[in-house]
């Protein structure tokens, strides 16, 4: 069965067709606090020696290292699924072999010179040439989930917990930082979205988003300070698992000397 050829008027030319999109609008949702910062505290205690050992080895004691601070925040990550669909002619020229005592071919209705030509292993021989036009279809489909800024993460960044009610109401209450409006569609757009370079004429073509949304997961931040050589350094944990999720140094503050230690007990 043959299929049927669209007619030239359904065809878009390459210099003036646009692209049809459907983008679903995008959904913020803020994941519930399930740890308390009371445990947080506790868990930054058991480990802040650590965060200031030396050598690998060599650590303070614990009457050295002073807690600092604790702060609350909401960590963005972006999800976004889609879809993009063309449907496209490339123009493509075809090489026929012919005797070499051929002068002409005629092939519907048009007459062809055979041209000389050499192959790989150079040797001569002739050919006639066509020109023509393949028609293809890509479909590609993809999910991706980003961070703030924009790089991808796995899905074990973002343990599952319920929603907060009112989300916009937090966000504003702890001052989170938004993500960029349509930061993830051009990531998305610049993944799949691309026309083949060799399209010369399109039947139809189509980006399609059919999920997307924020999620902003809780953080906590705790500081703590080396009393005797003045270095801080912070560590995190996850607002829903209560796992530590990273730590970092931050620069000493020389315009404030290092603190002493506390005098050791009288006995």
């Amino acid at each position: 069965m043959t299929e049927a050829v669209p007619d030239e008027n359904t065809l878009i030319s390459i210099d003036t067709a646009s692209c049809n999109e459907k983008i679903i609008k995008k959904k913020t949702i803020v994941y519930e606090t399930r740890v308390d910062p009371t445990v947080i505290k506790v868990a930054g205690e058991k480990i802040k020696d650590q965060l200031f050992t030396r050598f690998g080895i060599l650590k303070p004691k614990p009457n050295e290292v002073q807690f600092v601070s604790i702060e609350k925040y909401y960590e963005p990550y972006s999800m976004i699924s889609g879809r993009y669909f063309i449907d496209y002619y490339r123009k493509r020229t075809y090489s026929i072999d012919v005797d070499k005592e051929v002068l002409e071919v005629v092939l519907l209705n048009n007459v062809l010179k055979p041209e000389q030509s050499a192959d790989s292993s150079q040797r001569r021989h002739s050919e006639i040439k066509l020109e023509g036009e393949e028609r293809l279809k890509n479909d590609v489909k993809t999910s991706l989930v980003l961070d703030q800024s924009g790089k991808d993460v796995t899905l074990e960044k973002l343990p599952s917990a319920p929603s907060e009610p009112h989300p916009k109401n937090i966000l504003e209450e702890f001052g989170a930082q938004e993500v960029a409006a349509d930061a993830d569609l051009s990531v998305l757009r610049s993944r799949i979205a691309q026309r083949p370079k060799d399209t010369s004429r399109i039947v139809s073509e189509l980006f399609e988003v059919d999920e997307r949304a924020v999620i902003y997961t809780p953080r906590f931040r705790v500081q703590y300070k080396n009393l005797k050589t003045g270095d801080e350094r912070t560590v995190e944990f996850d607002g829903v698992t209560g796992e530590k999720i990273r730590e970092s140094k931050r620069a000493t503050s020389h315009s404030n000397p290092p603190i002493p230690p506390p005098p050791p007990p009288s006995s």
